[in-house]
């Protein structure tokens, strides 16, 4: 896999004017683009449309969790609006990952079907918080394995926990991982993080990367020193 095949941009901008200033600066054929919760529900299906158009291939990240038909449904429609990638919370289980996927085999041309396993804002102490107390390594890697044998793609996982599901899941299991930030960069509200070296060695076929690079004065510059980093 080349480099150009593993960076994924997420476009986080509340601005769509701004955001597609942005792109334009950016090219098709050195990073993908990932539209999230926000963008998607301020700008619409056009947004992506219009990303697609330019060129880009989108990772359509709104984690969908829900009863089975609905999953599969909202599924449905992201492979209608053509995105590359689209995922699911596999908190949402088995049965609703298994419609998710026979839906998807219907299409002619179905996105890569993700689930996130566990976020990366969360640490220990949050998942006492919330009735699951443990290490967040042990229950990436139940929800990892859950999800494979379920019909996944792959997972979205912390870098911290790529190696070990890499190991339970295998080599053509797709591993994108978020809480990616180049040396020196601040960690913002991500909690489980390495840097974009780290990342690939552990085990990672896709880094999520926001403001280092969308934050940048140069942003073609900061996506060319993270490319640099993995060549070396």
């Amino acid at each position: 896999m080349t480099t150009s095949n593993r960076i994924i941009v997420a476009l986080d901008d509340a601005d769509a004017s701004r955001a597609l200033g942005l792109v334009e600066r950016l090219q098709p054929s050195r990073c993908r683009l990932k539209v999230g919760k926000e963008a998607f529900t301020r700008f619409g299906p056009s947004f992506v449309e219009s990303l697609q158009a330019r060129g880009f291939e989108v990772f359509l990240d709104l984690k969908f969790h829900d009863i089975p038909n609905t999953v599969a449904g909202a599924c449905a429609a992201a492979a209608e609006l053509g995105v590359w990638m689209v995922n699911v919370h596999v908190s949402g289980g088995r049965r609703m990952i298994e419609a998710a996927r026979n839906r998807l085999e219907q299409v002619s041309r179905p996105p890569l079907l993700i689930g996130v396993t566990l976020l990366t804002s969360l640490g220990p102490d949050d998942l006492t918080a919330i009735g699951c107390p443990g290490e967040p390594l042990e229950r990436v890697r139940l929800l990892a394995e859950l999800g494979q044998s379920a019909g996944l793609d792959g997972v979205v996982c912390s870098p911290l926990e790529a190696a070990a599901v890499r190991t339970v899941c295998g080599p053509d299991f797709v591993l994108v991982t978020p809480g990616v930030r180049p040396a020196g960069s601040a960690r913002d509200d991500q909690m489980r993080v390495m840097t974009p070296p780290e990342a690939i060695a552990a085990g990672a076929d896709h880094l999520v990367i926001g403001r280092p690079i969308t934050a940048a004065p140069d942003p073609l510059m900061a996506l060319a020193a993270i490319e640099t980093s993995l060549a070396d």
